[in-house]
């Protein structure tokens, strides 16, 4: 079995750039070790939830040797990126000194085209992040906002903090485990993906309670607010690990959905719909 990979621990020294194609403010930041992070700040308007998205998919990717880019967990102190004249990113700055989340800056990277760069996917690949992303219920993988960027030959996956909507509204989770993911009829890699069973039979091996466990273990203690509905913080933490692991080993409506979809073929978008949908 694959060992869960580890997040380590940086310290951001220079904020470089904001990005700003997306609702969360991101920002290219140099770190005290392994280059550049693209950085998602605690304190932007998706909160510590999406970074809890962002590490876990992150974690499981690597497991599963999906091709992402360099994970971190980036610690930034008070007064980090003091010369950023934008209010609104200064608001951001100051609420997130302490644990953030980073993503290795992949520099001169173009977004993924699935007209241009979908037929050279290899299908079995394919398969396998539409699988990974029908499991984890990432909505936030289409065409009109593909989060894949292509680099040096290569495809990475990007931008998971929509994903696992499940901790949006934990009131009832257990009753959702094992629910279908409707949306994977949407996923971009769908048209070009092999068969989602074959794909389970590779992936679903890797994953076993020890490195469900140490994926989830994880997460920074900064980024688990007590849920009316669960507990305190170890009590979110072992919710995170039971929905990962029997919405792996149950029912599993989500793969039955996501390969009738795949034979169906690709379905006119609807409107978007995110992880406020659950």
């Amino acid at each position: 079995m694959a060992s869960a990979a580890h997040l380590p621990r940086l310290v951001g020294t220079r904020y470089l750039v904001p990005l700003r194609e997306g609702g969360s403010l991101p920002a290219v930041v140099e770190t005290d070790h392994q280059g550049t992070y693209v950085v998602k700040f605690r304190g932007a308007g998706q909160g510590p939830r999406a970074l809890i998205a962002e590490a876990i998919l992150a974690s499981l990717a690597q497991v599963l040797e999906l091709p992402i880019p360099r994970a971190a967990i980036v610690d930034l102190a008070e007064g980090f990126g003091r010369s950023e004249p934008d209010p609104e990113i200064q608001d951001i700055l100051r609420g997130s000194v302490g644990t953030n989340f980073g993503l290795g800056y992949l520099r001169g990277a173009l977004a993924f085209d699935p007209a241009v760069d979908g037929p050279t996917v290899d299908p079995d690949l394919a398969a396998d992040i539409v699988w990974f992303d029908a499991y984890l219920t990432n909505v936030d993988r289409t065409p009109r906002n593909t989060n894949l960027l292509m680099s040096d030959g290569r495809m990475w996956l990007i931008d998971h903090g929509a994903a696992l909507y499940v901790h949006h509204r934990w009131a009832g989770w257990r009753d959702r485990i094992h629910g279908a993911f409707p949306q994977i009829a949407q996923h971009v890699l769908l048209p070009f993906a092999g068969d989602l069973e074959a794909a389970d039979a590779r992936l679903r091996p890797r994953l076993d309670t020890a490195a469900l466990r140490e994926v989830v273990t994880a997460v920074p203690d900064e980024w688990l607010d007590p849920d009316p509905d669960i507990g305190d913080a170890t009590a979110v933490r072992g919710a995170y690990l039971t929905y990962l692991a029997e919405r792996l080993h149950g029912q599993r409506a989500w793969l039955a959905e996501a390969e009738a979809a795949r034979r169906r073929g690709p379905e006119t978008l609807r409107l978007r719909e995110t992880h406020r949908v659950v």
